[in-house]
């Protein structure tokens, strides 16, 4: 929880996630999701002094300005209140059922309102839509940029530049990245938007057990427990269908979309066989950790397999490793 906590906190100071994530401050989201659940906990009998706090500390902070536009901003606040309402909803309507079975629909009934509320206003909703989303993006990758210019201009860098002149080519890679990433970025929103709604349902969700008395549903199991039920491999098989078949080139970002959102959610899970594999061995697991830091484009993909193999083998049905 406290790493979750921390990974929210710094997601806006590192370079490439706020280009990556859509909603730059996480705290919008998850201060709602709090009240949300708070609220329901207070219905189920609970205190209600935690959900009068939490509704008024979910109202200061969506009362406050955000960073960049301010249509951008109202966009950020309406998916916040329409995530938190939807998913107090399914927490009334299926009580005490697991995280992840509350947080898929909710993310997913939330995606479809957005879409069929955009699909009311025409086409010039959605082009405008369009145009505020890759400025947002375009914006963080100048404020980005703006700080590698800085840098490049510091006698350090000149020192080190003229000491190591591949520093130099290495500065242009990175600046030509940061320059492609916002169309790359917003070729993938709702996938990321969806990840970044289910990890701060998580996080929110380890907090009010922390805190709240009433139960909404049992505690978060270790990462070496994640699973979800097999059938979400179809949300694969689907996005490789709509990018490999001619036919559907028209809706070739849909399959984008749902590879990335899906593939994320089976690295995860592979992630989780290759913990509990390593559970009686501390060594291990820090080598895990080390690994994902320093060569993540090596584990990401071995991970995937691992999830993805997990639906036919049930790696963890085994017998479990000794120590």
């Amino acid at each position: 929880m406290l790493l979750g906590l921390a990974a929210a906190v710094l997601v806006p100071a590192l370079p490439v996630l706020p280009v990556l994530v859509p909603i730059e401050q996480t705290l919008v989201l998850l201060a709602p999701v709090l009240a949300a659940l708070s609220l329901v906990g207070w219905w189920q009998g609970g205190r209600l002094l935690p959900a009068v706090v939490w509704v008024a500390a979910a109202a200061w902070v969506l009362s406050q300005r955000l960073p960049g536009s301010e249509g951008y901003g109202w966009l950020v606040r309406g998916w916040a209140v329409l995530l938190a309402g939807v998913f107090g909803l399914m927490l009334l309507l299926r009580p005490r059922r697991p995280l992840f079975d509350q947080a898929l629909p909710a993310i997913g009934v939330g995606l479809v309102l957005a879409l069929l509320a955009l699909l009311t206003q025409g086409g010039a909703v959605g082009d405008q839509l369009g145009r505020l989303l890759r400025g947002e993006f375009a914006q963080r990758t100048a404020e980005w940029t703006a700080w590698l210019a800085r840098l490049a201009a510091t006698p350090e860098w000149a020192a080190y530049s003229a000491r190591y002149p591949e520093a130099l080519a290495l500065r242009q890679q990175v600046e030509a990245q940061y320059a492609a990433l916002p169309e790359r970025s917003f070729g993938v929103v709702p996938a990321m938007l969806a990840l970044e709604s289910l990890a701060v349902l998580a996080l929110a969700w380890a907090l009010y057990q922390r805190l709240g008395r009433a139960r909404v549903g049992p505690a978060l199991q270790p990462l070496r427990g994640f699973r979800f039920n097999d059938q979400l491999v179809w949300g694969l098989i689907v996005g490789i269908t709509l990018l490999v078949v001619p036919g559907f080139a028209e809706v070739r970002g849909a399959g984008v979309n749902l590879l990335v959102f899906f593939g994320a959610l089976y690295v995860v899970r592979g992630l989780g066989v290759l913990a509990w594999l390593f559970a009686p061995r501390r060594w291990a697991k820090v080598a895990l950790v080390v690994v994902g830091v320093l060569a993540w484009q090596l584990l990401a993909p071995f991970a995937l397999a691992i999830g993805v193999g997990d639906t036919w083998l049930d790696w963890r049905g085994r017998t479990r490793p000794s120590s």
